[in-house]
């Protein structure tokens, strides 16, 4: 056991892996060609990382606040497909045929490969890579766990923002000729939230932040400048244009005026107090839009409620695009 230990340490700290990395006992025992995974620890010290881990874990635990499941950590709580379970089942809204509790590794992971081929029957049709498997998730693979997270958060269109351009270096250690071989990898968790969602075509909003922010200021002031030609007929005027629609009230009104009607108040929140009445307000004046004749937004609602500069300028450029001669 010593001498596999020493050898795993000297394999981790070759030349070819400058990061110091603490090897357990267990993940020097390795059968020939086998391979194992570890995330370096200056990855998990990421700040942009740490996020991600917060906001999934937040999220696992708002949807399962009624089943009394608390999570704590992903790799420690998800491994044996228990939470994993409750959880699919509430996103998707259908019973998985499992056992409920099992103990022996081989029923947790029997129960793990029911679970994630229901998940492979959501997300398959949709394009979805699949970078997971049960022996990586029962593993307690922290990056296929975060893969497989991600990806459900994502296709249920959770009402979370992600952080983006999230990457680990990942320690990749595998046993040829009796000898711990160790390499670092750079694994990619989250790109944009366009690119996971699947939008991949760039707008010409993409050009403006990436190449002509002077232009942005621009476009703004006149996204401002309209807005408030009809906002000030109720005596409410913008400044912001990320923060002051994002609970969605202005964005109804709006609609409402545009349109030439009364918005009933039974219909929105006019002072939202939480998240959930906020998402229901954006998405009302999503749904007032489409009546009006406009397609439906590529921005979710979420991402607008979240701030998402972004996202609140496309809604109101489609606005603007239609109704900038109406006075």
């Amino acid at each position: 056991m010593s001498d596999l230990q020493e050898e795993g340490k000297n394999a981790i700290n070759s030349p070819m892996t400058p990061a110091t990395v603490d090897i357990h006992p267990e993940d020097t025992l390795l059968e020939e060609n086998e391979e194992r995974t570890m995330i370096d620890p200056t990855s998990r010290e990421d700040p942009k990382f740490k996020e991600l881990n917060k906001v999934l874990i937040d999220w696992i635990n708002d949807v399962l606040v009624e089943e009394r499941i608390i999570v704590k950590q992903l790799e420690e709580d998800l491994y044996d497909g228990q939470v994993l379970q409750k959880l699919l089942e509430k996103l998707a809204d259908r019973k998985l045929n499992v056992a409920e509790v099992t103990q022996s590794e081989i029923g947790q992971k029997q129960k793990l490969q029911t679970i994630l081929e229901a998940v492979y029957d959501v997300l398959r049709p949709h394009g979805w890579a699949i970078k997971w498997n049960v022996d990586s998730i029962h593993g307690k693979n922290l990056v296929a766990i975060l893969h497989l997270l991600v990806a459900l958060a994502m296709h249920f269109r959770a009402p979370i923002r992600l952080p983006e351009h999230v990457s680990v270096q990942v320690v990749v250690v595998r046993k040829r000729e009796g000898l711990l071989h160790s390499a670092h990898v750079v694994e990619e968790l989250t790109s944009t939230t366009e690119m996971m969602m699947g939008r991949c075509e760039r707008d010409a909003f993409d050009t403006l932040f990436d190449h002509a922010p002077d232009k942005l200021s621009l476009v703004k002031k006149s996204l401002i400048t309209f807005v408030n030609k009809h906002l000030n007929k109720l005596n409410l005027e913008v400044t912001e244009l990320e923060t002051q629609f994002a609970d969605g009230v202005y964005l109804v009104l709006l609609m409402g005026l545009l349109e030439g009607y009364f918005v009933p108040l039974h219909n929105f929140h006019l002072t939202p107090e939480n998240f959930e009445q906020k998402v229901h307000n954006v998405s009302f004046a999503f749904e007032l839009m489409q009546d009006g004749g406009l397609k439906k937004p590529k921005a979710r609602p979420e991402d607008v409620v979240n701030l998402d500069l972004k996202s609140t300028l496309r809604v109101l450029y489609n606005l603007f695009t239609k109704y900038k001669n109406i006075e």
